[in-house]
């Protein structure tokens, strides 16, 4: 039981060391998706060779974090398999085999759907920031705050595939924009990144454009196909884009009338 214990005790720091890179690296500039990425390659050990990865090894910072999140992670994997070996090896009565898988089970359990708690991620990625701003020398900044994110917006990276029906056309054709998503800059498949791009700024197979709009209407872009069903599904949501715009002028005339009313 105590090899059980030790085991789950260890599977706990792993997902705590973890999540603590993850914030890390968040706050050196990484996507959450890509910090998450970066902080469970680095830990487990497995190959990683995509440009995404470069990048993150290329900067001070990150790469420490990386380097440790290694070092810890080969520690921690041992231990487990160790661990793990020993509470079955040493068990000889069925009624403590079965407790132990019991034990086993639960504690793997209980720990996942703790880890998969969205409730758990906020306040436990809250209290990491603070004590990381308190106690390293790390820069950290609450980007979505900076850029005033809130609902249901967000930034993301929207992957252009051939056969999506707005590759091998310019930013102005498409009129993402039209439908309440904007695209903050556009990194080529063979490296180059272009920062702020104009209508002219043509989309191509490969790139991967930094998006700010909807959650929503950003996934439902990513799962656009092409053809005429792409384009009469591209004016319904411009049509609904500037119906939500005007809602949300109504609300605020509204609220700017009260406030004065108040005054």
């Amino acid at each position: 039981m105590i090899s059980i214990l030790s085991l789950l005790m260890v599977m706990t720091l792993s997902i705590l060391v973890t999540r603590i890179a993850t914030v890390a690296l968040t706050y050196t500039g990484l996507s959450r998706e890509s910090a998450k990425f970066q902080a469970r390659s680095a830990f487990t050990g497995v190959g990683f060779t995509t440009t995404e990865s470069e990048k993150a090894v290329n900067h001070p910072i990150r790469r420490r974090i990386l380097l440790m999140l290694m070092l810890l992670g080969n520690a921690g994997v041992i231990t487990a398999v160790s661990s793990l070996i020993i509470s079955f090896v040493n068990v000889r009565e069925s009624d403590s085999y079965i407790l132990n898988i019991f034990l086993l089970i639960t504690g793997v359990v209980l720990l996942w759907s703790l880890a998969s708690s969205k409730w758990v991620d906020r306040h436990l990625s809250n209290f990491i920031a603070k004590v990381l701003k308190r106690y390293t020398r790390l820069n950290v900044q609450d980007f979505s705050k900076l850029l005033h994110l809130a609902g249901d917006y967000q930034i993301t990276e929207l992957h252009v595939n051939k056969k999506d029906w707005i590759a091998d056309k310019a930013l102005a054709e498409v009129g993402l924009r039209d439908e309440g998503v904007v695209v903050l800059g556009i990194e080529r498949q063979n490296g180059d990144y272009l920062g702020v791009p104009d209508g002219e700024t043509e989309i191509r197979a490969g790139d991967i454009l930094i998006v700010y709009g909807m959650g929503g209407s950003i996934e439902e872009i990513d799962q656009r196909g092409g053809g005429r069903e792409a384009e009469a599904e591209h004016r319904r949501k411009v049509a609904d884009q500037q119906r939500r715009k005007e809602r949300e002028k109504r609300q605020d005339i509204e609220q700017q009338q009260q406030d004065a009313s108040k005054s």
